[in-house]
């Protein structure tokens, strides 16, 4: 192989063009607020962030875009999931630094900014696009969509995202395919029902014999109980679940949930630990977004209390009705409240275990 030209590092990572790229507005017009730098260099450094976790998002849904995926590939897209992970808790340490600027600080040049405003980050709202938000869930700016504060060519980009695959549609078609919901006798559905079953017969048995509570007590336990019952139920009735489809509390088909509850109940088999593991990512990722969110509208709050942004948003109020609305992977972040003990899990069937374990014997000839 030849040799090429001997590689520079301030060549290589283009340093002239990266540290020459700020150019706060205070000082064209007299003197530079002193704050200002750092607030474009966290800015752009979100931006190159952004740049990261699209370019991990686009490899792990091209990759799920296929009518199967190799179970080689498995562990190299769960790990660029947790990388999207490790990214979000630096952004979040960028609000630490962040924070050292003042609210007078940042008063000296808020003004020059308008109406430019974070909200108009292109690859946020790509991230946000590309990980399956609905424009439904985005609250409008002055009764106008979201897209209306970008330049016509961002406009379009944002549009045109909106209808090409998500990472939350291609996840819940791949979950559709799980294999072991039904194999041979073995229905998953039929044997963890009655686990449930007989589960919440124990519970109810066990509150209304313990001599310890006061009526009110049993009643309030008793109550509570009823209300598990609901919840459980509402996923063993097709038609009650597809009503809450309809009506938005549930995005994922009820297969798709069958086969997340299946794969987090029965985590431990080999087969199902790295689809466990890219599940357990996906809430984090979320739940990363979200975090992230409510600290960044704190740090508004605490920047410019009540004030309107800079975009026109009503700054504090609108980025805490983001942050509610934000989650894209809520399915899975509930599947808690179904998992039940390992202790009475329904027993897989020997040929369901066969076909979730590696076969490590040798091959006949």
């Amino acid at each position: 192989m030849a040799q090429g030209a001997p590689v520079y590092y301030h060549d290589y990572l283009q340093l002239d063009r990266l540290l020459t790229a700020q150019h706060p507005k205070s000082g064209e017009d007299g003197e530079e607020a002193h704050e200002e730098l750092l607030f474009i260099i966290v800015h752009q450094a979100y931006e190159l962030w952004f740049k990261q976790i699209l370019y991990e998002l686009d490899s792990v849904i091209t990759a799920f875009a296929g009518e199967a995926i190799r179970e080689r590939d498995m562990g190299r897209l769960v790990a660029r999931l947790e990388r999207i992970v490790s990214i979000e808790r630096l952004m979040m340490g960028q609000i630490d630094v962040l924070e050292t600027m003042t609210a007078l600080d940042f008063l000296d040049f808020r003004d020059k900014l308008i109406p430019a405003s974070g909200f108009q980050s292109v690859q946020f709202r790509l991230i946000e696009n590309r990980l399956g938000m609905a424009r439904a869930q985005r609250p409008p700016i002055n009764e106008a969509p979201y897209t209306s504060r970008f330049s016509p060519e961002h406009r379009e980009l944002l549009e045109e995202s909106e209808t090409a695959d998500t990472l939350h549609g291609l996840v819940e078609r791949w979950l559709e395919r799980t294999p072991f919901l039904e194999m041979g006798q073995f229905a998953f559905w039929d044997g963890y029902r009655s686990a449930v079953d007989r589960m919440l017969a124990r519970e109810r048995a066990a509150i209304e014999a313990n001599p310890n509570l006061t009526e009110e007590g049993r009643h309030g336990q008793l109550a509570h109980l009823d209300s598990n019952e609901e919840a459980f139920a509402t996923i063993f009735d097709e038609k009650r679940y597809q009503e809450l489809r309809s009506a938005g509390r549930r995005r994922m088909s009820r297969r798709a949930f069958m086969a997340a509850l299946l794969i987090k109940l029965y985590r431990d088999e080999p087969i199902l630990q790295l689809p466990f593991r890219l599940l357990t990512a996906l809430v984090d990722i979320d739940e990363g977004f979200m975090a992230w969110r409510q600290r960044h509208a704190l740090m508004v709050l605490r920047m410019i209390g009540d004030r309107i942004g800079t975009g026109g948003t009503s700054g504090y109020d609108y980025l805490q009705e983001t942050t509610r609305r934000s989650r894209i992977f809520s399915d899975l972040i509930e599947v808690p409240t179904f998992l039940i003990p390992r202790s009475e899990l329904p027993e897989l069937p020997a040929e369901v275990l066969e076909a979730m374990r590696f076969n490590l014997a040798p091959s006949g000839p």
